[in-house]
């Protein structure tokens, strides 16, 4: 079953005893067959910046599925990551990049964003910023959607 470091040709060497628990799990998670990969291990990786390249097709069937799938945090926490990537990201991506347009721009007319107030770290109210402005980066435009 291949893995990143296959796809890559770059083994890591272990990180060591004195190495946070992140390193130790994003070194694992290069060596795991990415079959195997869970929405968390994408999640993790994905928001490092590792195995972008093969990691991203498989995120995004998951996300044109059900764009808030949650790993351990909360619902959309998947999603977030994604649209944190750069541009760059997407090279060679562009019909996958159109579909979650499609997805997202449904969701988000479909779904009042909550209102907490600025003293709630929300992460619905984030996401869904985030999904606006990867709409409206997308468009070239103003955001495709309303405040809500």
């Amino acid at each position: 079953m291949t893995t990143i470091e296959q796809l890559e040709r770059d083994v890591w060497p272990d990180p060591g005893r004195e190495a946070t628990s992140l390193v130790t799990r994003c070194s694992e998670l290069r060596r795991k067959p990415l079959a195997e990969f869970t929405v968390e291990d994408l999640r993790i990786m994905l928001g490092q910046g590792i195995g972008v390249p093969a990691l991203l097709p498989l995120a995004l069937q998951v996300l044109l599925r059900d764009p808030l799938t949650e790993g351990d945090y909360y619902p959309g926490d998947l999603l977030a990551n994604v649209l944190r990537l750069p541009d760059s990201a997407w090279s060679g991506l562009r019909t996958e990049r159109e579909r979650l347009r499609s997805v997202l721009a449904e969701f988000v007319a479909g779904r009042p964003s909550s209102d907490t107030g600025p003293d709630h770290a929300d992460p619905d109210q984030r996401l869904h910023g985030a999904i606006r402005q990867f709409l409206g980066d997308e468009s070239g435009g103003p955001s495709l959607v309303a405040d809500g």
